[in-house]
């Protein structure tokens, strides 16, 4: 990002398809993110002064290829302080989302963070994904540098329900970074897609992050 130039010029600059109505809450939602953060870690500290740029920038990414039909279910594993969940829930109302965490404070936080942005379609749970019941209810699992790609797959590959009335087709969007290769060459996984975020995004200096998704 060039300068001082206000973040949200920026982002509004980059995700110029996104509905003004939803640039008040993702800025809302930032603010609660700061003030919580300063009492409970949820990202690093050392983002703090750049968490529209460092974080949100990173999971609105995946507004870029992901359309949803009406009431489309989606879980966020490892939710931790609502990343990707809550920004993508405020970018897609339309849709239904469970966002799920281990960890009882961050679970409290977000459940926080949801009520005060007034978000009716968003769900939070403490929990382990590995221990849900093996129902196939959700269109799309979504995780962001939760564990290892195998691992994940393997956690969440029975929730999921087979579908192509979204697009991309109902599967897994991962968030990951730095190199995947080694992960899928030894699992024996193939992914549908994969894209390259530094490229979709020079300018954030995001690094080496993709968006990774897996067909089910």
């Amino acid at each position: 990002m060039e300068g001082d130039q206000d973040p949200w010029v920026t982002l509004k600059a980059w995700f110029p398809e996104l509905d003004e109505s939803t640039w008040i809450p993702l800025q809302n939602y930032i603010s609660f993110l700061r003030e919580w953060n300063a009492k409970i870690n949820l990202v690093s500290r050392k983002d703090t002064d750049r968490l529209e740029i460092k974080h949100l920038a990173h999971c609105l990414t995946i507004t870029k290829f992901l359309r949803l039909m009406p009431k489309a279910r989606l879980l966020d594993v490892g939710t931790g302080g609502g990343l990707p969940g809550i920004p993508l829930a405020i970018c897609y109302p339309q849709a239904k989302f469970t966002l799920l965490d281990s960890i009882g404070k961050k679970v409290m936080v977000v459940e926080d963070m949801a009520k005060r942005l007034n978000l009716q379609n968003v769900e939070v749970k403490r929990g382990r994904v590995e221990e849900l019941p093996r129902k196939k209810s959700f269109d799309f699992v979504i995780g962001r540098a939760v564990t290892a790609l195998p691992t994940f797959f393997d956690w969440v590959q029975n929730k999921i329900a087979k579908g192509a009335k979204h697009s991309p087709a109902n599967g897994i969007l991962y968030l990951k970074g730095g190199d995947y290769t080694e992960e899928l060459e030894s699992s024996g996984l193939h992914p549908a897609k994969i894209w390259n975020l530094d490229e979709l995004l020079p300018k954030a200096e995001l690094g080496e992050k993709f968006l990774i998704h897996f067909k089910i």
